[in-house]
């Protein structure tokens, strides 16, 4: 076990030692949030949280102590949500294809090429989807509180620059924990490398993989371009990151506080997408300056062709509404 692995099971076990999660400070409610990558100024998980705690700070003032753990500081994703589903951990912004290990339907969004624009995803998930999705999720004990977005994932690795699928042979590429993920890359013929988020930047560097997918804000904030050197922009998967908290965090909120609470929630999901598009222009500026080769997909129908007995393949566990009902909106 690395260094790395046993300092993050250790921050987890810290994470899910203290109960009840909701604390109380003063006549303070104390909420927790946490997330695995920096806190930099542009990081879309770290925007996401502190626009939640401004947002709601600014509506109930010092009633609420909203508390920032960046760098997986309570833990890898994994371990925060199953913290919140115990409710030991309050909140977190946790990627998507994790929120699917709880509640397979969340696949649905990470299925590759199925969203061609932000504005298509986000009305997506703002609609019934959406809606399906919370529903299953708070069944499981997590409440989404807002789909927020990491932005279109790429492919970056040291081998050669991603043009068409036949490119991708050869190249040991870390992937989430998650079936769709492996499968795409088996399906455009790459070698997919399951592997917690702690653990990527010490493989990169030392060439244990070749490379990583990953949103352009989460490549330039975590400094991805010292140890990788083609970007290709492919643009295979919508990255949503959920603003979670834990439902029995949630209900043991003062009944006066869970309005503000999703009031905030509300308003920090629409600014974070906003910030996070506008932010997206520079970081592709940020790592062409900081040496990357970056080129773009321009075809991406072989890709498509390639990922396409997916859709059929994983319709069971996803649920086969929910499959419909995407596929419909994206019409």
């Amino acid at each position: 076990m690395t260094t790395m692995t046993r300092r993050g099971l250790g921050a987890a076990a810290l994470a899910t030692s203290v109960a009840p999660s909701v604390l109380r400070a003063q006549g303070r409610t104390v909420l927790r949030i946490g997330w695995t990558s920096g806190d930099g100024a542009q990081d879309p998980y770290a925007s996401g949280a502190r626009l939640f705690k401004q947002g709601l700070e600014r509506r109930v003032g010092e009633r609420v102590d909203v508390q920032l753990f960046p760098n997986r500081a309570l833990g890898d994703e994994r371990p925060m949500l199953d913290g919140m589903r115990l409710g030991t951990v309050d909140m977190g912004v946790i990627t998507n294809a994790v929120i699917a290990q709880v509640e397979p339907a969340f696949q649905v969004n990470d299925m590759p090429f199925l969203f061609s624009s932000e504005a298509q995803a986000h009305r997506v998930l703002d609609g019934q989807v959406g809606a399906a999705l919370r529903t299953r999720l708070e069944a499981r004990g997590v409440v989404p509180l807002g789909y927020m977005e990491g932005g279109f994932r790429q492919m970056i690795n040291n081998v050669r620059p991603i043009v068409r699928p036949e490119d991708l042979r050869g190249i040991k590429f870390r992937v989430l924990q998650s079936p769709i993920y492996i499968e795409m890359f088996r399906s455009l013929g790459g070698n997919a490398v399951p592997m917690a988020w702690g653990e990527t930047f010490t493989a990169v560097q030392q060439g244990a993989i070749d490379g990583l997918e990953i949103p352009l804000g989460i490549i330039d904030q975590n400094k991805y371009y010292e140890v990788t050197k083609y970007l290709s922009l492919t643009g295979h998967i919508y990255s949503m990151i959920g603003l979670l908290m834990a439902k029995r965090s949630f209900d043991r909120l003062p009944a006066d506080l869970r309005g503000p609470v999703q009031e905030a929630a509300a308003e920090a999901t629409a600014a974070q997408r906003a910030a996070n598009a506008a932010s997206n222009v520079g970081f592709r500026e940020s790592l062409a300056r900081h040496g990357m080769t970056i080129n773009e997909v321009a075809d991406k129908a072989a890709f498509r062709r390639g990922v396409l007995p997916m859709y059929e393949a994983f319709r069971g566990q996803i649920g086969a509404d929910i499959v419909r009902d995407a596929l419909a909106a994206v019409q």
